[in-house]
């Protein structure tokens, strides 16, 4: 998975929306394969216009409980944002995910004045998604 700052970097140097739009789906195109078996109803991320889904896996690294995330969508561009959403929060811990503000760092990426107020909606639920599960898990360790 390309890291945020990477996904960041490129998207500066690119004057051109249609560059960016080419990039963003090209990151959709390098999510790893989603099993059929995951796209369910649980899996289902609402308030998103197209389908898009999300699994929260817990991971123990070095005495940290680290949350990795696998998503997929049917739209081309929406799978370019959940990878960016993946990138941002994959990895990290329940604390890290809850103190990251997405809006902040989705606006360092220049995408929000392009993108429709359905699409900005739906990539705002995939980011409390992830907040909620994260607060899930971390809640189930105590």
């Amino acid at each position: 998975m390309t890291p945020f700052e990477d996904i960041r970097d490129t998207l500066a140097l690119m004057d051109d929306w249609e560059e960016r739009y080419r990039f963003v789906m090209e990151l959709g195109r390098r999510l790893p394969p989603f099993p059929d078996a995951d796209r369910t109803e649980a899996n289902k991320v609402r308030g998103c216009a197209s389908q898009v889904w999300l699994v929260t896996t817990p991971r123990d690294e070095d005495g940290r409980r680290e949350l990795e995330f696998r998503g997929d969508s049917d739209s081309h561009l929406v799978r370019g944002l959940v990878a960016i959403v993946l990138a941002l929060f994959s990895g990290r811990t329940a604390e890290d995910i809850a103190a990251t503000d997405a809006r902040a760092a989705f606006a360092e990426l220049g995408l929000a004045q392009h993108l429709t107020a359905q699409r900005s909606n739906g990539l705002f639920a995939m980011v409390e998604r992830i907040k909620a599960d994260a607060r899930a898990l971390e809640a189930t360790r105590v």
